[in-house]
């Protein structure tokens, strides 16, 4: 009873403050009214609070997400600095030298392993040099340590180095990571959201690393590794990006996009790029990958795919020979096959697509990448053909 009064209340106060309203407007003698009626009073109010309302809670939402992300890298920041403060480590050291020396063993292990996955053999002239920048940044808990524990200098001090290792490992990383990023836009795509696919596959048996109790990793490796899983995802995200010419003629001779079509004479959507030549040309993989369609295809004639990865593919029709299998592994450059006029076409040429998620996207700003981005590329590639991370793998399963 008392939610109706109430209810009713509030109705009759909005009645009161929306009432019809009549203006009325003199010009050159002459006498218009203007009435604005009660209820488009009230819709007008209620379309207004509606859309503040929306912003406030849109503007709250991005608030919050914000907030989550500043409070998730302040405890990784706060983590790393309890476990690098001087009572932490000074505690360490005292309880046992000879636990504090496997950890270190450990951890040297793990930077070691990371180098050669995700780096490479560093030269020994790097090492070095890396190595007289360290004794010459020996941090305040480490001259601590050593004046409380003269026997732990040597340990306290290879802490130390592996911790301004990690550190800067981490921001060649990072800057590899950006390199990669950049490159990817320039060819029309996210970045994010293509390494997200490529990270969202992984599993297999849990086997760990570390030995003993203490299966933690130290902050300012975890924080080395984020880094490095991410630059990974993002330089093999850009190899897989086809780049490469699919036939050496430059004549093209029908671009993506609306055309009318060569048979019906109507308006058509062209889904590809045409370059035409002679029946016989050969015709190379853009980029590599896995082939995953070698044989007819309605309207394509003789055709193949080569699916990329992270959702790219590129498709190569009207073919006269097809020189690859179905599930055959390729890398850039190889031959597919032979330029043709097989299926739906006029004449002797190469109808080539690219695919993401499916759908049919622009091939020339794959096939019209700058001098930087094909640079950026190849080092990448260069780097994910290293004999050394080719042994150790990807530690994916």
């Amino acid at each position: 009873m008392h939610k109706q009064n109430t209810k009713q209340g509030l109705k009759a106060r909005l009645d009161h403050m929306f009432t019809d309203r009549e203006f009325f407007m003199r010009s050159h003698g002459q006498v218009r009214f203007l009435t604005l009626s009660a209820t488009l009073q009230k819709r007008v109010f209620y379309s207004v609070a509606a859309a503040l309302a929306a912003w406030m809670l849109i503007t709250l939402a991005m608030m919050i997400n914000q907030l989550t992300v500043t409070g998730e890298r302040m405890a990784l920041a706060q983590k790393e600095a309890a476990v690098n403060s001087t009572e932490s480590r000074v505690a360490s050291y005292k309880a046992s030298i000879d636990d504090v020396a496997a950890d270190l063993k450990q951890r040297q292990d793990v930077l070691d392993a990371m180098t050669e996955q995700f780096v490479g053999e560093q030269p020994a002239a790097a090492d070095a040099t890396a190595q007289k920048q360290d004794d010459g940044q020996m941090s305040e808990n480490t001259r601590k340590i050593s004046a409380a524990f003269p026997e732990a200098t040597h340990l306290a001090k290879l802490e130390a180095r592996q911790i301004m290792f990690a550190r800067r490992l981490t921001s060649a990383a990072n800057q590899r990571t950006e390199q990669a990023a950049a490159a990817i836009r320039k060819f029309g795509l996210n970045p994010d959201k293509l390494s997200k696919n490529s990270m969202d596959s992984m599993g297999g048996p849990f086997i760990p690393f570390f030995k003993g109790k203490n299966q933690q990793m130290h902050p300012t490796l975890e924080r080395l590794n984020l880094a490095l899983v991410r630059m990974e995802a993002l330089e093999r995200t850009l190899i897989a990006i086809p780049s490469g010419q699919p036939s050496s003629t430059g004549m093209v001779s029908s671009s993506y996009g609306y055309r009318r079509d060569p048979f019906t004479g109507g308006g058509a959507m062209h889904s590809g790029m045409d370059f035409k030549g002679p029946r016989g040309q050969p015709i190379l993989a853009a980029a590599g990958g896995k082939v995953t369609h070698a044989g007819w295809k309605s309207g394509y004639g003789k055709t193949v795919e080569i699916t990329h990865g992270n959702g790219l593919l590129t498709r190569y029709a009207h073919l006269s020979q097809i020189g690859v299998t179905n599930g055959q592994k390729i890398e850039q450059g190889i031959q597919l096959g032979a330029m043709g006029s097989t299926g739906r076409s006029t004449g002797s040429h190469l109808h080539f697509e690219v695919r993401l998620n499916g759908a049919a996207i622009n091939p020339r700003p794959f096939l019209e990448a700058n001098t930087d981005v094909l640079k950026v590329k190849a080092i990448a590639r260069q780097r994910a053909k290293s004999p050394k991370r080719a042994e150790s793998g990807t530690g994916r399963g």
